[in-house]
């Protein structure tokens, strides 16, 4: 890599890896860790072909999809997920209520399959159509039709207490700005 590709690419991971970083930390169930080591290995990979790279997030973007896929063919034992309990007391009710439904949804999320995970992150955080989230996972728009909907119905399952946070006084709905899913009770 020549000096000129050495700093566009040095340039790149300063200013995207932590948007990057975000879709690792959801494609990996909320562990840090993990997310960090997919990160790193899609970066290395891009690394390697910077100066071929047209869009360099959409590549990495698509590495990191292809090695969640990996992932999560291969199989490995799920790690538990610790969080740290919320605060029992905020002096804004609002972004309590908001911080509890993040570490439910974290939690929940955590519990799915990889695949059941990945097909939600890239249908609601990634905004992506079934046509792409098929063509990116290697299957066909139907799978990723059904998956999408298991996934839905085991994440309600897992977690009930998400129709509970996401209503302010039990008659309306709150905004759910901050979750990717929509929950029904």
């Amino acid at each position: 890599m020549d000096a000129e590709a050495q700093e566009s690419f040095r340039e790149f991971v300063a200013n995207r890896s932590s948007a990057l970083l975000k879709t690792a930390v959801l494609l990996s169930g909320g562990d840090r860790h993990a997310a960090e080591d997919l990160l790193q290995n899609a970066l290395i990979k891009a690394a390697g072909r910077w100066h071929r790279i047209d869009e360099p997030e959409a590549y990495v973007r698509q590495i990191l999809y292809r090695q969640q896929v990996s992932r999560w063919r291969l199989k490995w034992p799920r790690r538990e997920l610790s969080v740290a309990e919320p605060p029992e007391a905020s002096p804004d009710a609002d972004a309590l209520s908001a911080a509890e439904l993040r570490v439910v949804m974290r939690g929940a999320l955590a519990r799915l399959t990889a695949r059941q995970r990945t097909v939600l992150v890239l249908r609601y955080f990634e905004d992506l159509p079934e046509a792409d989230v098929a063509r990116l996972l290697g299957c066909s728009v139907g799978t990723v039709r059904s998956t999408t909907h298991r996934s839905l119905a085991r994440l309600r399952a897992l977690a009930p207490e998400l129709a509970a946070l996401g209503r302010g006084d039990g008659a309306q709905p709150r905004s759910r700005d901050f979750s990717p899913v929509e929950v029904r009770p």
